[in-house]
């Protein structure tokens, strides 16, 4: 990995020993209970109801395959695989420990998970400006007058920065000439902004590749060793990675459900979809990039449901995953909590029945999602890759329509 953007590397070595002297890491090897779902306090019939759902949506090709977790009470209330891992250029069945690309999802599984763990440490405040870490940060100008906006940190989680939604890698590439991620946080530093901060909602996949340059210059990691080594490997996580074809994690690679055919015939696996991430960070990106699979996907959000803690294996403070989780009282307009979506116009998957503030979750452009109600203590993971073979797939309906079948199964 080339040198962090504008960063003194005596400073990242500086940060590096100071976080591993005084956070070491805990070993990980953590037993996930399975339960029924009766159990837990949940109608197993009325769960059932979600099977029926996804094979009707595999029957009309909006996915080909699927798994989904339900959590409830810490707890593995639900696990269930449905059609095909892949249908190009071979079939091959679902499993439930299937391994997917989850996008967006990154951007809480990986990003927001470790910009959390390293605040509760004193690395960053909310309200610390982006240029006390990437120099060369421009603020917001207002065209009319010409006063200027510092984007903070909170801006960037909160998807409240001004910031655009996107670039392509040919327009960075156009104007630096290389495909690295150097050239994409420079173009970032000096792109327009959209409107001034906090002002209103604009998803952007910008906010977060921001982040993950913030913490690079402070830890002198990559967000993807960060989050594996902070995150992932202290909760046992044994199936969620970054670049499991890159770094040739060949047990991870054989449960890798492909995406997208590519115009050569091949199809990506276990290379992130998303071309920012691919092309330009190589994988190693804040705003996609981690694979994962369905049961560690519930076992972050059964640590997310029970204060950050599951088995005696601590991620993340109990008073941290409630600053994370809870929309600030000032941006309540914005709908985001630290990277979650709570009530935004990305909410939808969180359906209708689940606590209409205090639920948060995300979603990711292959066809993943990711909720959780802290108030009944129940979590739905849906795992699709609905642009395999060919980015046609939908599933913006599925996932609610999933998500209040797990909320109707809820009886106590």
């Amino acid at each position: 990995m080339k040198k962090h953007l504008f960063f003194p590397a005596l400073v990242c070595a500086l940060f590096s020993f100071v976080f591993s002297m005084c956070c070491p890491q805990q070993s990980a090897d953590v037993t996930f209970e399975r339960v029924t779902p009766e159990s837990v306090g949940m109608n197993s019939e009325k769960l059932a109801k979600a099977d029926e759902i996804i094979n009707a949506s595999i029957a009309n090709k909006e996915i080909p395959g699927a798994v989904l977790a339900v959590v409830k009470n810490s707890k593995l209330a639900y696990l269930k695989a449905y059609g095909n891992k892949s249908v190009y250029p071979d079939t091959v069945a679902m499993t439930e420990n299937t391994v997917f690309d989850l996008a967006s999802c990154s951007k809480v599984v990986g990003t927001a998970m470790s910009m959390a763990h390293l605040m509760e440490r004193g690395g960053f405040r909310l309200t610390d400006k982006v240029s006390m870490y990437i120099p060369g940060f421009q603020p917001w100008t207002d065209p009319e007058t010409g006063k200027t906006t510092d984007i903070r940190i909170i801006d960037l989680l909160t998807h409240s920065s001004g910031l655009p939604p996107y670039v392509s890698p040919e327009v960075v590439i156009k104007k630096c000439g290389v495909a690295d991620p150097d050239s994409l946080m420079a173009h970032i530093c000096t792109m327009k902004r959209d409107y001034a901060p906090t002002t209103t909602f604009q998803y952007s996949c910008l906010n977060f590749i921001t982040l993950q340059n913030v913490l690079q210059n402070i830890t002198g990691k990559s967000i993807s060793e960060y989050a594996q080594e902070n995150i992932f490997d202290v909760l046992g996580m044994k199936h969620t990675t970054y670049n499991p074809k890159k770094e040739n994690k060949a047990e991870i690679m054989a449960l890798v459900a492909p995406t997208e055919k590519q115009p050569d015939g091949s199809v990506l696996c276990g290379e992130v979809h998303d071309p920012l991430a691919r092309v330009m960070n190589h994988g190693n990106s804040g705003n996609a990039g981690v694979f994962s699979n369905a049961e560690d996907l519930a076992l972050l959000a059964a640590a997310l449901m029970n204060d950050g803690e599951i088995n005696g294996k601590h991620v993340l403070g109990k008073l941290t995953v409630e600053a994370m989780t809870r929309v600030p009282a000032d941006l309540r307009h914005i709908g985001c909590s630290l990277g979650w979506h709570n009530f935004t116009p990305y909410s939808s998957n969180n359906g209708h029945m689940f606590h209409p503030e205090r639920t948060f979750g995300h979603t990711g452009y292959t066809g993943t999602s990711f909720v959780v109600d802290p108030v009944s203590k129940t979590a739905v993971i849906l795992l699709t890759h609905r642009v395999h073979p060919e980015d046609k797939g939908g599933v913006v309906r599925l996932r609610a329509q999933i998500a209040n079948v797990v909320a109707g199964a809820v009886e106590e």
